[in-house]
């Protein structure tokens, strides 16, 4: 697709970019293999393992995690009332969307509590080798993944034609929990509603947002600090992902969104 191109203007010492069409193929521009860090991004991974878990019995959305009130579906939706960083809530459970990489963290720590094992682990046998993943989990389930553009392509293929999880629990996570909550989409600004899934965050009427303007309501993914980026367009069947090695800034504010819909006019017309 002429319209990954744009990438290449963004500053970045390297760049890779793809498009997943729901037939399953594949376009790409920079390179494809080299390992660049997901930042973010990485959350993506850490939901679809713990939704495996919660589909082998291992965890259950509705038991009780994190702190007083709150519930595994909280940690995963942000809901659960913890910061962004170490320390206590800073809400109620339930109340406001606080994007928290301590909830993931929390999540992840539960289901390596009931499998047994560490969580980069069970990650690796639930997700990594079942998709032909070459990273690796090198530190937080909420931010530490490294791995190439073509392990983010398969996880976007995952989310456009789930093999993992059943398509009615990937319904389910990229459909909004705790409807209502306003909050803040980091570096974005307050949101109202900050509509989340699990794990995933939603489009839903966010305006201004990184995925442009043409993107559907029912789009989902996330975004990460390394320039970084995953998202999946059901409605159009499309997928974009993007790994850079520039941190997010400003000039991602701007670069994000003409290029998701640039991706999608192409899409949409070629």
């Amino acid at each position: 697709m002429d319209s990954l191109c744009e990438i290449d203007g963004w500053g970045a010492r390297t760049a890779a970019a793809g498009v997943v069409r729901a037939g399953g193929a594949v376009e790409t521009h920079g390179p494809r293999g080299e390992e660049l860090r997901w930042a973010s991004v990485t959350k993506l991974l850490t939901g679809v393992a713990v939704l495996v878990a919660v589909e082998e019995g291992t965890v259950d959305l509705d038991e009780p995690a994190g702190p007083p009130g709150s519930t595994l579906r909280h940690l995963l939706a942000h809901a659960s009332g913890l910061g962004p960083g170490d320390g206590p809530p800073l809400a109620a459970p339930g109340r406001r969307r606080i994007y928290s990489n301590t909830g993931i963290e929390r999540a992840a720590e539960l289901v390596a509590e009931r499998a047994e094992m560490p969580f980069a682990d069970y990650l690796r046998g639930a997700v990594l080798e079942p998709l032909g993943l070459a990273g690796e989990l090198r530190s937080s389930p909420a931010w530490g993944y490294r791995g190439p553009l073509d392990d983010l392509l398969a996880l976007a293929r995952e989310l456009l034609a789930p093999t993992l999880l059943a398509r009615e629990t990937l319904s389910e996570a990229t459909s909004v929990q705790f409807p209502g909550l306003a909050g803040v989409l980091p570096s974005w600004g307050r949101m109202e509603p900050n509509d989340w899934g699990l794990a995933f965050e939603l489009r839903d009427a966010k305006s201004p947002h990184w995925t442009g303007t043409l993107a559907s309501p029912r789009t989902f993914g996330h975004f990460g600090a390394a320039g970084t980026f995953l998202w999946v367009d059901p409605d159009a069947g499309i997928a974009c992902a993007v790994l850079t090695d520039r941190e997010f800034g400003d000039w991602a504010k701007a670069a994000w969104p003409r290029l998701s819909d640039a991706v999608h006019a192409e899409a949409t017309t070629g």
